[in-house]
């Protein structure tokens, strides 16, 4: 469980700024929480909302026995107390000094400033060892307790595949579409803290009505919003237009009755018996999320072929990250550090396994150490036999209309052999060798871009791929990620020698025959000499996605909602013409793109000749048609990048 915030009474206080990186010392707040406190102002206060946050964020916090405390006045301290959970999930756990609490506007600003935290779970664990947090995603929320297919949260009736979603679970959709599609309409400038309120409730209600994938889509919308209002470094238009795109889709699906399973989600669930399992070592991922979570991940896999994961992540950011590389792994009493377990095996009775592949350490689990495997062997070796567009074109199966499922699909690693081609930019680009054509990849495989999974300055990925992109005609053994919004792109993991050839890395035997990207870092002793290596076959790089006119859908898409449906009327008042798109063959965009400014532009009038508002209905419709057909046309490109001898 996430440690509390809270520190004991004879702690001393620490005062931080409240405004700093990562959410700073504010607790998470569960949705229903900030939306009561924003409900609860009158119109007047509302109206003073956005401001409030501004100012109250850059205050002083001060830690204590009593909890998080933040003076906005003279007379108005506001005082958060987190459970053991630390997360603010009671009402009762805010509390102001003002004499207008608890519906005041100190109280619902401070409230609205913290980060948004997922619902607790409705069951403990039967572990507790098994309740530690997983690595938080890139926007600092828990990945960790993954789905129970077609399950209900908080005892609500699941939809039945034949019957589809229940009356509760429409009545809450619709709620859901109408709060997604007003800020669809207002755009990020307009989506204040009272529209986002007005989201959290609806994702509330949504969650109880056993709706876990419309929830987590709508947190997902509100974490973007927040970050696309405050300028946030790591904030990408592009992630919050997909949020955005799923929420409305399966909100507006749902509250029309569409019987498909896949719309209602899955919810949390507990580790499962897992029996006994023998796994062997691949490489260790370090963690560094947006919300101070640091650690590290080791990634197993089993004789059979299955990735398994080991995790120790917990508040620290980057300092922890590092510190985890080589700390002891929490699994029974095998003594093994991750550095040791990524080049090493287990064999594990009575293991506990999550859903998504994670490892438990309960109390019941023993473990014992084994002798490694190396990725020239066993399963390792069945990774790399595998042609690459296979391995990739599996990756990419998800729905494109759904960020969870695409991001659930990529989530496995995938390995290749590569020959390095040099830098472009901040990446570099590489020619894939198809299995079994001797190490010559010309003409071959696919055009390869390797970008780094991080560019965090205290891990060593952005200078490992220097070191690779400084060796044309190396050829190197890669695991890594595929990267679903890019064209032929992965995010190495780690890397190790190709057999049989000498132009190839040479790495210390301590490293066991691979480098994890993270954390080691490559030297120039670990790569041959240049006249060792061959003249690195052609390598100019072409993007269709980014070459293709489609680059006037994806401007509107988001203008939509960077703007609001006022600057969409706009363009369309000022002639956007669509006219490349018809005559490079993409009609369907151009005929949804034209229809979307329409919209946009509609001025429906009563019998009187008065202006009426037709609410936001159809607009927000014509925005999902317009959205979901540019990621799929995106991703069928995407997916032919990767096939050999396609033109890039």
């Amino acid at each position: 469980m996430n440690p509390s915030t809270s520190t004991t009474p004879e702690a001393a206080p620490e005062t931080v700024p409240s405004g700093s990186p990562g959410g700073g010392p504010l607790p998470p707040v569960t949705p229903e929480v900030v939306a009561a406190a924003v409900e609860s102002l009158t119109s007047r206060l509302r109206k003073k909302l956005d401001a409030a946050i501004e100012q109250y964020a850059a205050l002083p916090v001060t830690t204590g026995g009593e909890g998080v405390r933040i003076a906005c006045g003279e007379d108005a301290v506001v005082t958060l107390s987190p459970g053991p959970s630390g997360v603010i999930a009671d009402g009762d756990q805010a509390s102001c000094s003002c004499l207008l609490a608890p519906r005041c506007l100190h109280r619902a600003a401070v409230l609205s400033a913290c980060p948004i935290g997922d619902a607790l779970p409705g069951e403990a664990s039967g572990d507790s060892s098994d309740a530690e947090p997983a690595p938080p995603g890139p926007d600092g929320a828990q990945t960790a307790a993954e789905p129970e297919s077609n399950g209900t949260g908080d005892g609500a009736e699941g939809a039945d595949e034949a019957t589809g979603p229940t009356t509760a679970q429409v009545a809450a959709a619709t709620g859901l579409w109408a709060a997604a599609a007003a800020v669809l309409s207002a755009g990020v400038p307009a989506a204040g803290a009272v529209p986002q309120a007005e989201l959290l409730r609806a994702a509330h209600t949504a969650r109880l009505a056993g709706l876990p994938g419309a929830e987590a889509a709508a947190l997902r919308v509100v974490r973007g919003l927040r970050a696309a209002r405050a300028r946030h470094d790591g904030h990408r238009l592009a992630d919050l237009v997909s949020a955005l795109r799923e929420l409305l889709l399966t909100a507006g699906r749902l509250a029309g009755a569409d019987p498909d399973p896949a719309l209602v989600g899955t919810v949390r669930r507990n580790y499962q018996p897992g029996g006994s399992l023998k796994v062997y070592g691949a490489f260790r991922e370090p963690v560094i999320s947006a919300t101070g979570y640091g650690g590290v991940v080791t990634h197993v896999v089993a004789e059979d072929g299955r990735w398994y994961s080991v995790a120790d992540v917990k508040p620290g950011g980057s300092a922890r990250a590092r510190g985890a590389a080589t700390a002891p792994v929490a699994i029974g009493p095998a003594m093994l550090n991750h550095s040791q377990l990524s080049r090493a095996g287990l064999l594990i009775a009575g293991a506990t396994v999550s859903p998504d592949g994670r490892l438990g350490a309960g109390k019941g689990v023993r473990a014992t150490p084994v002798s490694g495997m190396p990725w020239t062997e066993g399963p390792m070796a069945a990774l790399f036999a595998r042609p690459l567009a296979d391995a990739a074109g599996a990756r990419l199966s998800g729905h494109a209309w759904s960020e969870s499922d695409t991001a659930e699909q990529a989530r496995e690693p995938v390995g290749c052999d590569l020959v390095i081609v040099g830098a472009a930019g901040d990446h570099v680009l590489a020619r894939a060798v198809l299995p079994d054509s001797g190490g010559d990849a010309r003409g071959h495989g696919p055009l390869i871009r390797l970008v780094p999974a991080s560019h965090h300055p205290e891990l060593a990925h952005v200078d490992n791929l220097r070191r690779l992109a400084s060796r044309p005609g190396l050829l190197v053994r890669v695991v890594g990620r595929v990267e679903p919004d890019r064209v032929a792109t992965l995010l190495p993991l780690a890397a190790g020698p190709v057999p049989g050839t000498e132009a190839t890395l040479r790495l210390p035997p301590e490293w066991q025959g691979h480098a994890d990207l993270g954390y080691d870092r490559l030297q120039g002793a670990h790569l041959p000499p240049q006249d060792a290596c061959p003249p690195p076959p052609d390598g100019d790089e072409v993007d269709p996605v980014a070459g293709a006119p489609l680059w006037r859908v994806r401007r509107l898409v988001e203008l939509a909602v960077s703007g609001g449906r006022r600057a969409v009327a706009e363009s369309a008042r000022n002639g956007e013409s669509y006219a490349q798109l018809r005559n490079a063959g993409f009609r369907a965009a151009a005929d949804l793109v034209t229809g979307l400014a329409a919209e946009a532009d509609r001025r429906s009038r009563d019998v009187f000749g008065r202006l009426t508002d037709t609410g936001p209905d159809r607009y927000a419709w014509a925005w999902v048609a317009a959205a979901t057909h540019l990621a799929a046309t995106e991703r069928a490109m995407i997916h032919a990048s990767w096939q050999p001898g396609e033109a890039l």
